[in-house]
């Protein structure tokens, strides 16, 4: 399984959850109105996550990340995200290539909304010598690693409004289910976490499972989404699941995300690495200004 999620890694670069029965005789409060109270420019939340990839014979941590989210008057305004892989150099088999021993490391993006600046992971392996980060217009919010994240974000009001439209209420929390197309419809962070232009129609189609647990004041503590592996490029596999449980600390944090100087930036690859950052498909939707400068 470890050599299986190697291989899924490296594929990602070049190309259950159960409803629990309410049993408490109080419903949980409304996150809406808890997290709307929340959205202060200069203010954010913290959050842990670990991403599951499961299949007929095994289950395995995929990716872990942290990271934290800035706030603006009514959604999210940026956010800076550190997500790794979990596999080691012996998992890697005989792919010795240089893009693959990136995918060793972690990677770190600072997402801007409409620009996205990544570091480490893969793109130590594409970034000129003399720079820690590559410039990325229309950018993923969480770099290739991101892909295989929460794609719901409870920060945005649209998308916590549209996932409780007809949840049910669950022990501390709620449950239910959205599909790929109305999380695209309505949230800026999926349509920037999936950079992607059309989706197949079995694709916008398949539904999203998710668990939202939340604290007294019904600020969301934990969110678990299950859908099926290959949503991100296109070809889901309903034998492959992907979980990813997010924890969420610190509501109203103080928060400054801030982009790297220009100095330690560059919005081309170094030579040589132009075709390889070109076929990654995780960057589809962002690659019309990709390579312009």
């Amino acid at each position: 399984m470890k050599r299986l999620i190697a291989g899924l890694a490296v594929a990602s670069a070049a190309t259950f959850v159960t409803a629990v029965p309410a049993q408490a005789q109080v419903a949980p409060k409304n996150p809406l109105t808890a997290v709307k109270k929340q959205l202060v420019a200069g203010k954010g939340v913290k959050f842990t996550e670990r991403t599951t990839v499961e299949d007929p014979v095994a289950r395995m941590v995929f990716i872990r990340r942290t990271g934290t989210i800035g706030f603006r008057k009514n959604g999210v305004a940026a956010s800076d995200i550190t997500g790794k892989f979990n596999i080691k150099a012996s998992d890697l088999g005989e792919d010795d290539s240089d893009l693959a021993k990136a995918m060793l490391s972690p990677e770190r993006t600072i997402w801007l909304g409409k620009t996205s600046y990544l570091s480490g992971g893969i793109w130590s392996a594409l970034l000129p010598e003399d720079k820690t980060w590559f410039k990325l217009p229309n950018g993923p919010t969480g770099g290739i690693t991101g892909g295989y994240g929460q794609l719901l974000n409870v920060a945005e009001p649209a998308t916590l409004k549209a996932m409780l439209k007809n949840a049910k209420a669950a022990r501390g929390g709620y449950s239910g289910k959205i599909t790929v197309s109305q999380a695209r419809k309505v949230s800026p962070w999926f349509r920037a976490t999936v950079l992607r232009d059309k989706f197949p129609a079995k694709v916008l189609k398949t539904e999203i499972s998710w668990r939202l647990s939340v604290d007294a004041k019904g600020l969301p503590t934990r969110l678990v989404t299950t859908f099926p592996f290959g949503i991100t490029n296109g070809t889901p596999k309903k034998s492959e699941m992907v979980s990813v449980d997010t924890r969420y600390t610190g509501w109203g944090t103080k928060v400054s995300i801030k982009a790297p100087t220009d100095s330690d930036a560059s919005s081309k690859p170094k030579e040589g690495s132009e075709e390889t950052l070109d076929n990654l498909d995780i960057l589809n939707g962002a690659k019309t200004g990709m390579l312009g400068g």
